[in-house]
């Protein structure tokens, strides 16, 4: 078997759960290969938590993966809808891997409701801005927000990741899937940078996609895509649908992929139940070590590793639970026997043979808009009150007589309520007052904010505001439904 002679400093992760079962699966087969790997083998998630680590990555594994810059990581717990971040999360952020790319391929002995459609398709998936940021507060104590943050820069990082996945893996097209017909500004930027960058790329013809519409058609007829960039939230969710279309989540390998560092690790979770009992089915992992063999430059080892595992899947003499179920299933530790017994064979369907990508190189200035004039023309004040939205609106007037500003209208959950439409808006105890400068050339000052402020408090509990801005005499904010 080729290899290079070099040896790799890998930081070696084994996860909770079933995670440290799969993990040395794919240490084994990688070793197996004849690469050479010092494994720097360190800790996170819930054992960290329970040492009352917040974040579950302690310091020396940090340190491990700033020395490395490569990770193979099994799956680790995450604290639901309480306490603390996720340690997977944290570990994307921390080391800025902005992109997370999920490969979907039918595998010829998996039966689904798919096979024999030949699904060879890859999701990029920004991965460290949008909802994920995780920016949260209660605004009331009956209304919760989470701000979504797309930036230009991280458009464009995703992209042309998109593009370079595409290229690698010889694909003729990449869609761009966003929610840009109702969020504008954010789906939307994704949308605009996808389609500046996209004739830098002309060997690979662009398609934009609507979302909701991508997942229908991913049902409907999945030969259609090849590579699908979208957004971190809506990735999260498509990547998850992608891999049921050959299997499930068993089937589902990543790469978290960043300028100086790359994360590799199956998409499932810990399934602690299971953990312990040489059950789990470790191709997800395996899989994920063949990513990472590849960026890595053993290409050849990595070809090895995919070959019998496609041949061990279609000889379909060694099959886990979650395709069989328990009668005639084997363990995680005999199928990765019968993985290493099929090295050097082919299999009958040829697999697409990816080359390392070409990771974009990206300048200091990027994500950067140039505006030459820019005016704070109003403000959307949030408050709090049980107040009816025609008493709010009344007492608004009243108390704002004499400011440099007037109130346009009042929104409860993104609809105006005042002045009333006619509608039947059923409204909680948040509001949004747009409140305008008097005249068209007026910025709001500092002191005119203050002033703003002081009289709205006389009104309503405010706790959150924000500036209404004009870039180069374009608005920089969006309209309630029903706000003329």
């Amino acid at each position: 078997m080729n290899t290079t002679q070099k040896i790799h400093e890998i930081t070696l992760i084994p996860g909770d759960g079933i995670g440290p079962e799969v993990i040395e699966s794919t240490r084994r087969l990688i070793d197996a290969t004849g690469v050479k790997v010092n494994w720097d083998v360190v800790h996170a998630g819930a054992s960290q938590f329970k040492k009352g680590i917040p974040s579950g990555v302690p310091q020396e594994t940090i340190e491990s993966i700033r020395r490395t810059r490569l990770v193979l990581k099994g799956p680790l717990e995450t604290p639901v809808g309480f306490g603390e971040k996720s340690a997977n999360v944290t570990l994307r952020k921390l080391f800025e891997t902005y992109g997370n790319i999920r490969p979907v391929r039918e595998w010829v002995g998996v039966p689904t409701p798919y096979s024999g459609r030949k699904l060879d398709l890859t999701v990029v998936r920004e991965n460290v801005e949008d909802l994920y940021a995780g920016i949260e507060h209660m605004q009331t104590p009956e209304v919760a927000q989470c701000l979504k943050l797309i930036s230009k820069k991280g458009c464009e990082k995703i992209v042309r990741l998109a593009f370079e996945v595409a290229r690698a893996e010889g694909r003729k097209s990449v869609h761009c899937a966003t929610k840009s017909n109702i969020m504008k500004m954010t789906e939307g930027l994704l949308k605009r940078t996808f389609e500046e960058i996209a004739p830098e790329y002309p060997d690979i013809a662009a398609h934009h996609i609507i979302i909701d519409n991508c997942a229908h058609q991913l049902v409907k007829k999945p030969e259609q895509f090849e590579v699908i960039v979208t957004t971190n939230m809506n990735g999260d969710i498509m990547s998850d649908l992608t891999s049921a279309l050959v299997g499930g989540l068993g089937f589902a390998p990543s790469a978290n992929i960043g300028s100086e560092c790359a994360i590799f690790e199956a998409v499932h979770g810990s399934a602690p139940k299971y953990a312990g009992k040489d059950v789990i089915n470790p191709t997800a992992m395996i899989m994920s070590g063949v990513m990472l063999l590849r960026h890595i430059g053993e290409t050849d080892a990595a070809q090895t590793i995919e070959d019998a595992l496609s041949v061990t899947w279609a000889e379909a003499k060694a099959r886990t639970r979650d395709v069989v179920g328990d009668v005639n299933a084997v363990g995680t530790r005999a199928f990765t026997e019968a993985v290493m017994n099929n090295f050097g064979k082919k299999p009958k369907d040829a697999i697409r043979v990816s080359k390392p990508i070409k990771l974009p190189v990206f300048k200091t200035d990027m994500g950067k808009i140039a505006v030459k004039q820019r005016e704070v023309v109003g403000l959307d004040v949030f408050v709090e009150t049980d107040d009816s939205s025609e008493v709010l609106g009344t007492k608004l007037n009243h108390a704002l007589t004499g400011t440099p500003v007037k109130l346009k209208m009042i929104s409860n959950r993104g609809t105006q309520v005042f002045p009333a439409t006619g509608g039947s808006t059923d409204t909680v105890n948040q509001f949004r007052c747009r409140l305008m400068a008097l005249t068209a050339a007026q910025d709001i000052t500092l002191s005119d904010l203050n002033l703003v402020l002081e009289r709205v408090e006389g009104v309503a509990r405010w706790m959150h505001i924000e500036k209404l801005q004009s870039f180069d005499a374009k608005p920089a904010y969006t309209k309630a439904q029903g706000e003329d």
